[in-house]
């Protein structure tokens, strides 16, 4: 979507919803959640942007573009695992089951890639070639194809700390999941992620890798919390593209959502240093990227909002039924 067409909107951001109205609050990175007493979870996506373990800024539409996203995704994979929707009531609402969360992140990875320490690529360069109880062979090159998928599971990490890479043994002896549950997270995690590489290939797109967020329900059974194949929980790149910058060595062509991590890196230490108020013109050129990302992952056209109000004003609105004071 053309910048210029984002710019009478750049107003719309939804930097908080604390709704006093909603019970149990409980204030995420991106997310703000309220369980209900009847064993609801109300969800919001906010348009926070997270970096360097703290809030750089708002992007409009984001927190709507991964709620969408999410939804998209969860439609087209629920005949292959149970999630927790039970309603949209909002476009950057989704109210699910409540679960508890398992103590193990599970990343699926196709391709040699990656930032982070927890990354197969930063492992990779480091000389390991041992990593999440899998051997890798040498001689691999960056963002080159690994023989198969693979699960790189990590823990879950609290807000400013860091996630650790966990093998198969590591969460059996440690006790984090029984051997049954590590086997039926596997199968979702692996049959989720062909589905979405399928999928994704008819738009013209290579998903490379994603995370996905597990939980048990009153029953014990397993389910997909969360968001599943958004563009921040996934590595998509563009299929056309991939294998001549491939060949000479290049980055693939991306969804590029680190415009604003990139310029604060450059201008500052940002983990120690005050964030320098970031341009309007990167704030829209990001939000243009999200919207891009929803368009071309699930076909299906972006529409800006009409009329007045704010996004708060919305999400309120249509959430007053909810309501417990």
């Amino acid at each position: 979507m053309d910048i210029e067409a984002l710019r009478p909107h750049a107003h719309l951001v939804l930097r908080d919803a604390h709704i006093p109205e909603l019970p149990n609050h409980y204030h995420g990175k991106v997310r703000e959640n309220y369980d209900l007493p009847d064993g609801r979870r109300v969800l919001i996506a906010t348009d926070r942007l997270s970096a360097f373990d703290r809030i750089l800024c708002a992007i409009p539409f984001k927190g709507q573009v991964l709620t969408q996203t999410a939804r998209f995704w969860f439609e087209q994979t629920a005949d292959i695992c149970p999630n927790h929707v039970l309603a949209y009531p909002d476009p950057n609402v989704v109210i699910g089951q409540r679960l508890d969360i398992l103590p193990v992140e599970i990343v699926v990875r196709d391709y040699l890639a990656g930032t982070t320490s927890t990354s197969v690529l930063t492992m990779y360069k480091a000389g390991r070639r041992e990593m999440y109880g899998l051997r890798l062979p040498d001689g691999m090159r960056d963002n080159e194809r690994l023989p198969h998928p693979i699960i790189t599971p990590t823990s879950k990490a609290s807000y400013g700390d860091h996630d650790a890479p966990l093998s198969r043994e590591e969460i059996l002896t440690g006790g984090l999941l029984t051997e049954a549950q590590w086997e039926q997270l596997s199968t979702y995690a692996l049959a989720l992620f062909a589905r979405g590489q399928a999928l994704a290939a008819e738009r013209g797109l290579i998903l490379a890798d994603t995370k996905y967020e597990f939980g048990t329900d009153a029953q014990g059974r397993i389910v997909l919390a969360d968001e599943i194949h958004t563009p921040d929980s996934s590595r998509y790149w563009r299929a056309a593209s991939y294998p001549a910058r491939f060949e000479v060595g290049e980055k693939p062509e991306s969804f590029d959502k680190d415009f604003v991590r990139n310029w604060v890196a450059a201008r500052c230490d940002p983990y120690h240093d005050e964030i320098p108020e970031i341009p309007e013109e990167l704030i829209l050129g990001t939000a243009a990227v999200y919207i891009e990302a929803f368009e071309t992952i699930t076909g299906q056209k972006f529409t800006l909002p009409e009329g007045d109000g704010t996004v708060l004003d919305r999400v309120r609105r249509n959430l007053r039924p909810l309501f417990t004071t």
